[in-house]
């Protein structure tokens, strides 16, 4: 996959919680270029490759990211301390979409530069319209820096 068609990049391991996410968008009319990465080392794959994190090569980023904190392999506090902490990805931004409420994990992604920190609803509706809000914001409205 061409990482510059991607605007989305879930970041989700639990089977259930990419299907309801992709549903949840598709609903919204929100699925073009959506690509899903499994455990956070894919993650950080998907962005560095074999560049060994180097800041001169160039990585087209999506518009959005939604990480899950509790990954495989990577935590999702440490793909976003990676993604931050990168010069060329630092910029894109990061939405923590978790079922995790506790304070110490809101703070924590807070202060590595999350853009946002989402709880997902358990009621499927309300989070239908947590997806649609969230991609009309970072897809529609939101403007991004620009090279």
């Amino acid at each position: 996959m061409e990482n510059e068609k991607v605007e989305i990049l879930l970041v989700e391991d639990n089977p259930n919680d990419v299907e309801l996410t992709l549903h949840a968008l598709k609903k919204s009319h929100l699925t073009n270029n959506i690509h899903v990465v499994r455990d956070g080392e894919e993650a950080l794959e998907f962005f560095f490759g074999n560049t060994d994190n180097d800041p001169s090569k160039k990585i087209p980023g999506p518009k959005v990211i939604l990480l899950d904190l509790k990954l495989p392999k990577i935590d999702g506090m440490e793909v976003l301390r990676k993604l931050k902490g990168n010069p060329v990805t630092k910029s894109i931004p990061v939405v923590v979409l978790t079922s995790s409420n506790e304070e110490r994990d809101i703070v924590e992604t807070y202060s590595l530069g999350v853009n946002s920190y989402i709880v997902k609803p358990v009621d499927f509706a309300k989070f239908v319209q947590a997806m649609h809000t969230l991609g009309m914001y970072w897809l529609m409205l939101n403007r991004p820096l620009q090279d």
